[in-house]
């Protein structure tokens, strides 16, 4: 079996789904960096304090469960893997699409399930929405997608808008948070202050918050222990700016 096989084997998927989804990676080498999205990065208590989830909703969304007597299946994951199982570097980023639906609305599982399912189809990859093209390319495949899920309009990725297909609202701003390379997302802004600097990295201090490669839990730890921001910011040869950022993300986790 090829590397990508072994790679769907790790994320518990389906026999079927998994030969599917490797024959595909054996055809083309244009799936960038699986080895990244597939990493596991995060516990599920760490990945739901820096998403700013309870961790029941994330381990939901990834494990799916029961509810009002019915079994539901994951959303993120293929299927789950139990005993609060590593989150993945993709796992993680579309956990943050799905907080920014969930800010407007309570996310429903059985169509975003059966949308998501869909799409790991068409594009033969588990973590289809950690991928750049439907925001981008494919925006008419996505719109197709939708459409035969039955998503409702509020969860659309993607709307038509006087003839013309857009990103919605939520999706556009979760776009703009992913620092992308090629069509991998790379990168997420945990910061919910738009220009913030402060990015989660799979190849970046474990994948915690940053500023210019240093972490931001650091940066606070040494203005906690009564250094100014100019110190602080000499010490790591940081801009005051970085510096301000990084404070100003860590300073409501804090008070929380």
């Amino acid at each position: 079996m090829c590397e990508a096989g072994k790679n769907c084997r790790d994320v518990g998927a389906p026999r079927e789904l998994l030969l599917r989804l490797g024959a595909r990676r054996c055809e083309t080498a244009s799936v960038a960096s699986p080895t990244v999205l597939e990493r596991e990065m995060y516990t599920e208590a760490e990945a739901a304090r820096l998403l700013r989830l309870p961790q029941s909703t994330l381990n939901y969304w990834l494990e799916g469960g029961e509810r009002r007597g019915k079994t539901y299946r994951p959303v993120i994951r293929v299927e789950p893997r139990g005993e609060r199982a590593p989150v993945t570097w993709a796992e993680f980023v579309e956990a943050g699409l799905l907080r920014m639906y969930r800010r407007r609305h309570n996310v429903p599982m059985a169509e975003l399930r059966a949308f998501i399912d869909q799409l790991r189809e068409r594009y033969g990859v588990p973590y289809p929405l950690a991928d750049r093209r439907p925001f981008v390319v494919d925006l008419a495949l996505v719109h197709e997608a939708q459409d035969q899920a039955d998503l409702a309009a509020d969860f659309c990725l993607v709307a038509e808008v006087r003839g013309q297909l857009v990103l919605t609202a939520p999706s556009d701003e979760f776009f703009h948070r992913v620092t992308w390379e090629d069509d991998t997302a790379m990168g997420w802004r945990p910061h919910d202050v738009e220009g913030s600097p402060v990015l989660c990295a799979p190849n970046q201090r474990f994948g915690r918050p940053a500023v210019a490669g240093v972490s931001t839990e650091v940066i606070w730890e040494h203005s906690d222990g009564g250094e100014d921001e100019e110190e602080i910011a000499a010490a790591f040869d940081l801009s005051l700016a970085d510096v301000r950022w990084a404070l100003s993300y860590e300073k409501p986790l804090r008070s929380a």
